[in-house]
């Protein structure tokens, strides 16, 4: 049989305790949500800020569906860019602090058409070890020199710098990386960049609407601004809908419109989405209670399991993973909260390295101090 080869990688990879199953989620997403007709207290959303279910988002993506349609029926460049997209595209530059901005279908849409159009053979990419999947695809796909330093190593990232040649230069992190909930020295990269002429793409999947003042993210939390810093969020977390954008120089933006072949070569988001983004920014940008309560939620949380054998790594964001080592072992205890009726996701190689399986634990504005007060008491048990 032609699929023989494929079953038996499939077999291996399920002894190995890496094999993915999909799970049906019935009802909207919530602290509180019901998979194959059972209820479950859920701590793997990213949903930060529980706006995904927010009753203002519902009724202006139904007004825009009204409006505009179920479909934007073509690419951005022939003729489905709509006046929401455009309008969408002006406020998240005006809440970024860029000149400009451009919508892409996702995250990582928007990293392999970033990379791709601003790089190619001749120059160089340097990245962070454990940079997201898809920063990682766009470098390889780019055809630029990659450079990887070890996480978060300035010292070694200075020296691939000085070694390298002629050509653009581009520095690539995560700014709050997803599996460790820890954030880049982005000062200091940028201070590289500074040094050594270099461009910034700082990938704020985690941060926007979560950190800085007024949810504007990692930039704003760490008070840098420069035109160096190529800027990309998601906007199916925090701001709770679809999406993602990047903000940039007006040169780098009609770059992307012009060669980033995953915006080119894409049609365009149903407009309706964008009438529901442009209501969630003001939402986010109004959000200091839901931040502050997450704040509050994650300390919680820390201080509850700070004498768990297992520990959760460092961390000061809503992602707190805790780590468990053995693939088997971090499936095991997933289990074991699941038949307590809590849900929280075993995360394993490839998607974080090899010996530091762990569940990875995400807060949200959503959940209640109970909420977590009963996860931390069920890991205890289970600790026992």
């Amino acid at each position: 049989m032609p699929y023989t080869e494929l079953q038996r990688e499939l077999d291996e990879r399920a002894a190995l305790g890496l094999m993915r199953r999909r799970q049906v989620l019935q009802g909207p997403q919530a602290p509180h949500i019901v998979i194959g007709e059972k209820p479950y207290l859920a701590f793997c959303s990213n949903d930060y800020l529980g706006l995904a279910n927010h009753p203002q988002l519902v009724a202006a993506l139904q007004q825009g569906a009204a409006q505009y349609g179920a479909g934007a029926g073509a690419a951005h460049l022939v003729s489905g860019h709509s006046v929401a997209h455009h309008q969408l595209e002006q406020a998240l530059a005006a809440f970024a602090g860029k000149p400009a901005a451009l919508l892409f279908s996702t995250g990582y849409m928007a990293n392999l058409g970033t990379v791709q159009a601003l790089v190619g053979k001749g120059d160089t990419v340097f990245a962070d070890k454990l940079n997201h999947a898809s920063l990682n695809d766009a470098m390889l796909l780019s055809r630029a020199t990659v450079k990887r330093y070890r996480h978060n190593d300035m010292a070694q990232l200075a020296q691939l710098l000085e070694q390298a040649g002629s050509g653009r230069k581009l520095i690539v992190t995560d700014a709050v990386f997803s599996m460790d909930g820890d954030l880049a020295p982005l000062p200091e990269l940028l201070a590289l960049c500074e040094r050594h002429d270099a461009w910034l793409l700082a990938d704020d999947a985690h941060g926007f609407g979560v950190l800085g003042e007024r949810g504007r993210g990692s930039l704003a939390h760490f008070g840098i601004t420069s035109p160096r810093i190529i800027y990309m969020a998601t906007l199916g977390k925090a701001a709770g809908v679809s999406g993602a954008f990047v903000a940039a120089e007006q040169a780098v933006i009609d770059t992307l419109i012009n060669h980033a072949r995953s915006y080119v070569y894409t049609t365009a988001t149903p407009p309706a989405l964008a009438n529901a983004l442009l209501e969630s920014l003001k939402l986010v940008e109004q959000g200091d209670a839901l931040r502050e309560h997450l704040r509050k939620l994650i300390a919680q949380l820390r201080n509850g399991l700070a004498d768990l054998p297992r520990k959760l790594m460092p961390s000061a964001t809503a992602i707190q993973p805790l780590l468990v080592g053995d693939n088997h072992a971090a499936l095991a205890l997933s289990e074991a909260l699941r038949k307590r009726g809590i849900w929280v996701a075993a995360i394993r190689p490839p998607t974080v390295p090899q010996g530091t399986a762990r569940l990875r634990i995400t807060l949200s504005a959503a959940h209640s101090v109970d909420d977590v007060a009963r996860l931390i008491e069920v890991l205890h048990e289970l600790a026992q």
